[in-house]
């Protein structure tokens, strides 16, 4: 009697598996396909340009469909769908990050025409055609949101302290609902409001960087209560009660204990409120209104900042040197872009150097 083999059933456990880096491999080459076929189009004039969203869009298609092909292949179809599934939370993942990528591409491609030393060393003071530059629009930016973070961190840090260690009962819960109110405030209400508070000592005319950081003050001290207080609600409660227990007051305890561990925190909520705000063209335009020359003085006459800038540039594109205004407006937009990446990275090394250290 021939004893017979028993074969082993074939299942997703015993088949093979991909390489690793196979899925980047063919999210790669997906890319860089449709990245040719566009380019083709392009040259082709079949479309207006280089579509970059399209060719990534396509692109991460057709890796959903690759990658689930050779996973099928290779793997069998338990992991094939598990690999699909994967697949098409990445896809949905880089179609939110397609108008960013837009964005990007858009303003760097039309910006970096007059993004030259001569843009940021000069002002539009007596230019009336091409060249010129964006300095007093820059250095206007900086002073007022310098300015308007003075006013705000101390005020929104301090009521988010009240609210998380002191504050109980109708006052708080007033507090509360007012800045949920203020966060909602459109940017031209508190431009009104800065332009009536001043205009009632100074009368209807004045314009200043002060006025504007003002302004946007108003907008920017809900986003730091809002942030700060999430973030001063993480420290855990056994680091305050140790203090308490060491006999240590409240106010030290907050001063000692609380802001260092929530420093890093604290930082990039700050760092969120000025991109918030650094971008706001209306209030600007009515409170700040606009010059070509530079001001280094806040208090006195007006300032130019470069949402404003990139604004009168646009508008004022017409006629022979429509080009020449429009490639300023891009070259501002660029730089306004690249300020708040700025700021974004010299939050993250702060919050890196202050984060609490955990273990030995």
């Amino acid at each position: 009697m021939t004893a017979t083999t028993a074969q082993p059933t074939a299942n997703a456990f015993s088949a093979g598996i991909l390489p690793r880096g196979a899925t980047w491999a063919v999210l790669g080459g997906s890319w860089l396909v449709m990245g040719a076929v566009f380019g083709i189009f392009a040259a082709s004039g079949l479309t207006t340009g280089f579509n970059i969203v399209g060719a990534v869009f396509l692109g991460t298609v057709l890796f959903d469909v690759l990658l689930y092909l050779f996973s099928r292949r290779v793997e069998g179809p338990r992991r094939a769908k598990d690999r699909l599934i994967t697949s098409l939370v990445t896809t949905a993942f880089i179609i939110a990050l397609l108008p960013l990528i837009s964005l990007a591409w858009i303003v760097m491609s039309d910006g970096i025409a007059r993004f030259d030393p001569t843009f940021f060393t000069q002002s539009m003071r007596n230019i009336t055609g091409g060249g010129g530059g964006a300095l007093h629009a820059i250095i206007g930016t900086l002073l007022v949101t310098l300015l308007a973070a003075l006013i705000s961190v101390p005020i929104g840090l301090l009521t988010s302290i009240y609210l998380v260690e002191y504050g109980r009962g109708m006052l708080a819960r007033g507090i509360t609902f007012f800045v949920d109110v203020m966060t909602g405030i459109p940017s031209i209400v508190a431009g009104l409001f800065a332009y009536a508070l001043f205009a009632l000592f100074a009368g209807p005319a004045i314009r200043s960087g002060f006025m504007g950081s003002v302004a946007l003050s108003v907008l920017m001290i809900p986003v730091v209560v809002r942030s700060s207080e999430e973030i001063l609600r993480l420290v855990p409660n056994e680091l305050r009660e140790a203090s308490y227990a060491l006999g240590v007051p409240k106010w030290l305890t907050i001063l000692k204990i609380v802001l260092p561990t929530s420093l890093a925190g604290l930082t990039t909520g700050v760092t969120l409120a000025i991109a918030r705000v650094i971008g706001e063209t209306a209030p600007l335009l009515i409170v700040c209104g606009f010059t070509t020359s530079m001001n280094y003085d806040v208090v006195e006459d007006r300032m130019m900042t470069l949402p404003v800038f990139v604004f009168t540039q646009y508008t004022q594109a017409a006629g022979a040197d429509a080009q020449a205004a429009v490639e300023r407006a891009w070259a501002g937009a660029l730089t306004l872009i690249i300020i708040v990446m700025l700021l974004n990275l010299i939050a993250r090394l702060i919050a890196r150097a202050f984060a609490p250290k955990s273990g030995r």
